[in-house]
């Protein structure tokens, strides 16, 4: 079996994080996306994954190279990245992609397709196996959400057919079905994509195929979260840890007096210094130093970062190789780039995004981006 991941956004959501890095090469518990996502397909008889590319291809190519877990990589490139007015024209939507990797996706047997920036321990192999056996075109994996508001409502006949679509009513209360971005496609499908145009899957393939009667959909009752936005890109990194059972703290250096709450994830050269509070809902990556009575929770902190006596961070994700001074206060929703420093005393309020490589040496008033 292969699978295409569709990998090549520019994961505007999630900058300043993102001017540095691909999003699917964000870590979950400490481990890449990407990782996770081609372990679980390995792991499902999957044997060769294609990664639809765009935003930092390179990038991604020289870090993936050409085979993870078993499984072989190949890649599919986009239309060429670019900052021009033109590029929006360009893009290939969800379903360009696919058509472009037709070549390589073959027409012998399914295949499954899927957004690089979901988090899954859904069972591949029963899915395709239950779309084996329906005899459609597609099956669209189905996630129940408490708020479908930012989601696509599906409704799904008692034959399992998916009848139609709703897009992201305002006024739906209460849990509902949406499309979880997870997809088993028949060779055909290719029939329904048109060569080098930008394609929705959600608004032009999917509702036809319903209209025909020939599009399953098929309930993950495992986790599922899309870790697109900031705040559930927490949320998915805690449900993951807690999922997975991590409790391990390899290597690490932590004080005797160090508090640590549930759901933490500590990588390899973290040190801890005394008095200081984790979690609960915590990724420390690799060689983060963190000083004493420092207090972190609900966060996400990339590897060698620095935060120094004294800081609190609530509901906050740090890039890679910051450094935090002492005394330094990080309120929820904050996103802070790579390599940048917050001196001494600072205080930041909610949803501030401070840019890669940026000093802050005065306290910020009001949320806002700091270039």
């Amino acid at each position: 079996m292969k699978a295409l991941i569709l990998a090549g956004g520019l994961g505007t959501r999630l900058r300043p994080l993102s001017c540095t890095r691909p999003k699917i090469l964000f870590p979950i518990a400490n481990v890449p996306l990407i990782d996770l996502t081609l372990e679980r397909l390995a792991s499902n008889s999957v044997v060769e994954s294609v990664l639809a590319v765009n935003f930092m291809a390179e990038k991604l190519q020289h870090t993936l190279g050409c085979s993870k877990h078993g499984m072989k990589l190949t890649y599919s490139r986009d239309a060429p990245i670019s900052s021009s007015k033109q590029h929006a024209q360009r893009a290939l939507g969800t379903g360009g992609p696919v058509k472009q990797a037709e070549r390589i996706l073959g027409s012998k047997e399914p295949f499954f397709v899927m957004n690089g920036d979901i988090l899954s321990k859904a069972n591949y192999a029963i899915m395709m196996e239950e779309h084996k056996s329906a005899g459609c075109v597609a099956t669209i994996a189905l996630a129940r959400v408490t708020n479908p508001s930012r989601y696509g409502i599906v409704k799904v006949g008692s034959n399992r057919r998916i009848e139609s679509f709703i897009e992201k009513p305002v006024s739906q209360a209460g849990s509902a079905l949406v499309n979880a971005g997870i997809y088993v496609f028949e060779p055909e499908i290719f029939d329904y994509i048109p060569v080098n145009k930008k394609c929705s899957l959600e608004r032009a393939v999917f509702p036809r195929l319903a209209d025909e009667g020939r599009l399953l959909g098929y309930k993950i009752e495992n986790l599922w979260v899309d870790v697109g936005k900031p705040e559930d890109y927490i949320v998915g990194n805690k449900l993951w840890i807690k999922a997975s059972g991590i409790s391990a703290i390899p290597r690490a250096v932590i004080d005797s007096r160090v508090q640590i709450e549930d759901a933490v994830a500590i990588d390899e050269g973290v040190t801890l210094g005394e008095e200081s509070i984790l979690g609960p809902n915590l990724s420390l990556g690799k060689g983060v130093r963190v000083g004493k009575r420092v207090l972190i929770r609900d966060s996400i902190v990339f590897p060698n970062t620095i935060i120094s006596n004294s800081a609190t961070i609530e509901g906050s994700i740090i890039g890679e190789s910051v450094t935090i001074e002492r005394d330094v206060k990080i309120k929820g929703g904050c996103l802070i780039g790579d390599n940048a420093l917050i001196q001494e005393g600072i205080t930041l309020p909610k949803n501030v995004k401070i840019c890669p490589s940026v000093t802050i040496s005065e306290s910020v008033e009001e949320s806002h981006c700091m270039t």
